[in-house]
């Protein structure tokens, strides 16, 4: 039986939570996630996934997750009651992204976010050459069957950050079959180059995070 690669989301996300980590991962999907940091860095992994199908594949694996909607739910949890909150290729799919992260970031002491950047020269191009929406690695699905609603740039996404009045702590670049590459998320240039993208954040600590 194969065994399915290791996304490179994914990959980054375990390198980057410490052993023992208190994480909650919200639209954790079947739990790959949550069982590769279990397994690996032996964290406390609770989930959230909005699909009974998600729901019941995490229970399957023996994972700890409730179903709930990152748009209404995430008030459910306590402050600070996790170390990381993760949003993996989920934040464009969400109705309110700006409550969302503000959410994440009173929940857990940092957030990491990753989500696909639609200023990547490929879908540049499509758009340009074919005047149609792209499909690439990273947006995989026609528009008419595609849960994302909210696409961003990289550009977009560090505003938003400086709006919420975010500290980015960190920031890699993602592509198909390649580690994660440590990039400037202000630089013009990885907004062009970057298929994908992965922030660490923190919320400023004598204001917090501004969801407004």
């Amino acid at each position: 039986m194969s065994v399915a690669p290791v996304r490179e989301d994914f990959r980054e996300i375990l390198r980057l939570v410490p052993p023992g980590s208190r994480v909650l991962d919200v639209g954790c999907g079947e739990g790959a996630l949550l069982e590769l940091l279990g397994r690996e860095n032996q964290v406390d992994a609770r989930g959230m996934e909005i699909s009974p199908h998600g729901v019941a594949a995490c229970l399957a694996r023996g994972l700890a997750v409730m179903q709930g909607d990152a748009d209404r739910d995430l008030g459910e949890f306590a402050t600070g009651a996790f170390d990381y909150a993760i949003l993996s290729q989920t934040l464009q799919a969400v109705l309110r992204p700006r409550w969302v992260l503000g959410e994440l970031l009173r929940i857990g002491g940092r957030a990491i976010v990753s989500f696909p950047n639609f200023a990547h020269w490929r879908v540049r191009l499509d758009l340009l050459l074919q005047g149609r929406m792209p499909l690439t690695g990273a947006l995989p699905d026609p528009w008419w069957e595609t849960s994302n609603i909210h696409l961003c740039t990289l550009r977009d996404f560090v505003e938003l950050c400086a709006a919420m009045r975010l500290t980015i702590q960190a920031c890699s670049a993602l592509a198909q079959g390649k580690p994660a590459r440590a990039i400037d998320a202000s630089s013009g240039l990885e907004n062009l180059r970057a298929e994908a993208a992965l922030f660490v954040l923190t919320a400023n600590p004598s204001t917090g995070a501004d969801q407004t």
